[in-house]
């Protein structure tokens, strides 16, 4: 997801959406995704979801019927199974038999489904749940989420959306609601009204026209993160192509967008080729070349739906010369779906890697000039009031809240400058390699070769030992789990430059520092912290000319202080 300082600085608000109309807030239960997980909810595990769902815009409702096919690695004497009750269940099914109704119950937004037999470690069962309602809406998408009910600009036709990253995938189907939650294969079998299209994730597998001129869109996707299954509903056109990969295989591009966009969406179309091959380039192959790369037109800013990508920039221009939104949620392709975390706290790494590979891409199409000033941008938006990660499971909103105690919008910025200056400690090539390692599991990968993974920020942490040969637990300790940057003071007498790190609780940081001094590039290692360098007494100090190095600055602080009384 776009981080919420950056479209506050950049980016209009989308289209006007519905309001609740009176709908009962969710409860909290519903409102929280991931965090800690009792054992008989996670002793499940999701092979298969087949969700047949019907969107019915003038009612801003939808009617469904999810079937989950589920194994657990437990005896379990029921199965929990995370829906918003705004979605009454009307029937259920247990491998194919009717349940009776006081068999089921959900009062707070986890469906609890008594078994008619017991379950044993390693048994599968098939739950087909009925549903339907008026499922929560999203009031300030995508940082709010649910349903988006949305007219096309001019028109009075349908344009709707679906977001549940905050919240969760239960706001609109049954399902495990935590990132190992993540479904072997989902398909999705979307019935809209006629003269409406219903792109998704995965692969179109057919399209059925129905006697009163509805439409049933059937998708099928693989391993999608639970809050990335996607709903969007609208009269798109279609612009499609198919990309050559520099690793030899082929796979479509597809963009749905407004009709009357049509100049403007071929403009962003011709943007998706060169971005995918920037990713391949630099990471690896793109990840769902079997389906397909695909991104929708949406009422709202901007989501990593798996392969269904929205986008609702509005087409807006900036001076990186590439449109930020669509290049943003197509790195989540590689940082969030192929590589996925099993806990939220760890979700810099999604946000923090997608983050940085906007100004890798700036360098990438134009050169040092245009990566130096986006991270400069970046640095004035870090507000290090609490760690980036923590070390405890989290909820969502326990990351993204600061209310709550969270990084908040650090994730995104801290965490592309963590590894900015990462990548200048290690060298390139390490830090390429680390983090291809962490994407794909491997090295060397190449079409074909690898399968999605979860990660952490441990494993991420020995990954970089590894590459690099090096204990850098050091730089991890200051820069993930503490909030407090560090701060290199710097002394002169005569002709000694004193430079020392000052770390919160006096913690190791030999981190070594760049100067030029009278235009000569040295280098103070920085054993132990600190270092003692002879130089002249007149000489001009220019101290790490490059920025590579996160650290508190006494400029930024001020210019940040100031920003925020004006």
């Amino acid at each position: 997801m776009w981080s919420l300082f950056a479209a506050g600085a950049w980016m209009p608000l989308a289209p006007a959406q519905a309001q609740t109309r009176g709908l009962p807030p969710i409860t909290a239960v519903t409102q929280e995704s991931g965090g800690p997980i009792a054992a008989e909810r996670a002793a499940l595990h999701l092979e298969h979801a087949d969700l047949a769902i019907e969107v019915l815009p003038a009612s801003h409702s939808i009617l469904g019927t999810a079937t989950l096919s589920l194994r657990s690695s437990a005896a379990l004497s029921e199965l929990q199974i995370d829906l918003d009750r705004n979605l009454p269940v009307s029937a259920i099914r247990i491998d194919g038999k009717s349940l009776a109704s006081n068999r089921w119950s959900n009062p707070e937004g986890r469906l609890r489904i008594a078994l008619p037999r017991p379950l044993k470690a390693g048994d599968s069962v098939t739950a087909t749940i009925t549903y339907g309602g008026t499922p929560h809406v999203a009031v300030r998408a995508p940082w709010d989420d649910g349903l988006v009910w949305s007219l096309v600009p001019g028109e009075k036709k349908p344009w709707v959306a679906t977001t549940a990253q905050g919240y969760g995938c239960d706001l609109f189907w049954p399902c495990l609601d935590f990132p190992r939650g993540e479904p072997d294969r989902v398909d999705l079998h979307i019935t809209v009204p006629a003269g409406l299209k219903a792109p998704s994730n995965g692969t179109l597998i057919n399209v059925d026209t129905l006697a009163d001129g509805r439409t049933t869109w059937h998708w099928r996707a693989r391993s999608p993160n639970p809050y990335s299954v996607a709903l969007n509903v609208a009269p798109y056109a279609e612009l499609q192509a198919t990309y050559s990969s520099r690793f030899g295989n082929h796979f479509p591009l597809q963009y749905w967008y407004l009709p009357a966009r049509e100049a403007q969406a071929k403009e962003l179309f011709a943007e998706f080729a060169p971005t995918v091959d920037f990713y391949e380039s630099v990471i690896g192959p793109y990840p769902w070349g079997d389906e397909k790369l695909g991104v929708v037109e949406t009422p709202h800013l901007g989501m990593e739906h798996q392969t269904i990508n929205a986008y609702g920039n509005n087409y807006r221009k900036t001076p990186s010369g590439f449109d930020e939104i669509f290049q943003h949620e197509l790195g989540h392709e590689w940082f969030g779906n192929q590589m996925t975390v099993a806990n939220w706290d760890d979700f810099w790494l999604h946000e923090g890697y997608t983050q940085y590979m906007q100004p890798l891409y700036g360098q990438w199409r134009e050169g040092d000039a245009r990566y130096a000033a986006m991270m400069d941008q970046f640095r004035l938006a870090i507000r290090n009031r609490a760690p980036i990660v923590s070390g405890k499971i989290r909820t969502e909103e326990e990351v993204y809240e600061e209310a709550k105690g969270g990084p908040g919008q650090d994730i995104y910025y801290k965490g592309a400058w963590v590894l900015h200056t990462l990548r200048y400690l290690i060298g390139d090539a390490q830090f390429f390699e680390a983090t291809r390692r962490l994407v794909y599991g491997r090295p060397d990968p190449r079409p074909g070769n690898f399968s999605p993974r979860f990660a952490t920020t441990p494993e991420f942490i020995d990954i970089v030992k590894q590459v690099s040969g090096r204990d850098l637990g050091w730089f991890f300790d200051i820069y993930l789990y503490q909030a407090q940057l560090p701060e290199l003071q710097i002394e002169r007498s005569g002709d000694q430059l004193h430079l020392r790190w000052k770390t919160p609780q006096d913690r190791p940081f030999p981190m070594p520092v760049d100067l030029t001094v009278d235009g000569e590039r040295r280098r103070a290692t920085m054993t132990g912290g600190s270092e003692t360098l002879t130089v002249p007494a007149a000489a001009h100090i220019v101290i790490d000319p490059n920025a590579h190095i996160l650290r508190r600055t006494d400029s930024v602080e001020a210019f940040q202080q100031w920003a925020s009384q004006h």
